[in-house]
């Protein structure tokens, strides 16, 4: 009873930070997913009740790995098998989508969060494009804000990259790569429990554009069962030194889907 008097609380009196980005036509998506396009499928006008009333509605298509989403662990397989030893080609079925493991599996993340500041620690603005997040830099932000991860928290790593949001091209990498976390941070979260990794850029992990590796995919997917949001916006928690809050995320349950969109919003 008192940690739903306390959940109450916070839901009262806190302030919600949004972390998705918004959705629109031409924003940055990874070349391996479909686009995304929205149309008025029916105007206001095209047809009129007898009490005038009318009505619009919209046609949308896209991949559910566009804009800010929400990865299931039938996501990503390492040498043919899935999260807990599935063998990937044994679960999906082609059209309709994977059979165990998928998105409609998830549920409703209401968790403590945690904002690990990377470049507040190196006295920078953002990380540069293909920079690694390290092991060392996450111990160092720990310290820096004072907190310790536990088993559970929905871990967030800020880069600074969704300041590039609106430039398309140098957001998706430019031919360099994007920042974020590498392996050996990617275990080193891995090792304390977190349920959630997210980020900022379309990978979340470092890409290095000559170097086709998502190792921390088959971290957190496969080997660990850790679920990832990619594109998020996390430049007002950072602008606010909001370090704790309570997470919210909410996966659509697409049936056989191997991601989501999702508003994920943070308490505070």
């Amino acid at each position: 009873m008192l940690e739903i008097e306390l959940l109450t609380q916070v839901a009262r009196n806190g302030r919600v930070y949004d972390l998705e980005q918004p959705r629109v036509m031409g924003m940055p998506i990874s070349a391996n997913h479909p686009p995304y396009t929205m149309a008025l499928m029916r105007r206001h006008g095209d047809e009129v009740r007898p009490d005038g009333v009318s009505s619009a509605n919209e046609l949308v298509t896209m991949g559910c790995h566009n804009g800010t989403h929400f990865d299931a662990l039938g996501h990503v397989s390492k040498d043919g098998t899935c999260h807990g030893g599935l063998v990937a080609a044994d679960i999906q079925r082609g059209a309709k989508g994977l059979t165990k493991l998928g998105i409609e599996t998830v549920a409703p993340m209401v968790c403590r969060g945690v904002l690990l500041d990377i470049p507040a620690i190196r006295g920078v603005t953002c990380l540069d494009a293909a920079e690694e997040v390290t092991a060392d830099d996450l111990e160092a932000a720990c310290q820096r804000q004072g907190l310790r991860i536990e088993s559970g928290d929905a871990v967030l790593i800020r880069t600074g990259w969704a300041q590039h949001w609106a430039d398309k091209e140098r957001f998706k990498g430019g031919g360099i790569g994007t920042p974020g976390i590498g392996a050996a941070g990617g275990r080193w979260l891995a090792e304390r429990g977190i349920r959630i990794g997210g980020g900022e850029s379309i990978t979340f992990e470092q890409v290095v554009h000559w170097r086709a590796q998502l190792p921390v995919h088959a971290i957190f997917l496969v080997e660990h069962g850790i679920h990832i949001i990619e594109v998020m916006n996390l430049e007002e928690l950072a602008r606010d030194g909001v370090h704790t809050f309570l997470f919210v995320a909410l996966p659509l349950k697409f049936v056989g889907a191997t991601g989501s969109p999702v508003r994920p919003v943070a308490i505070a």
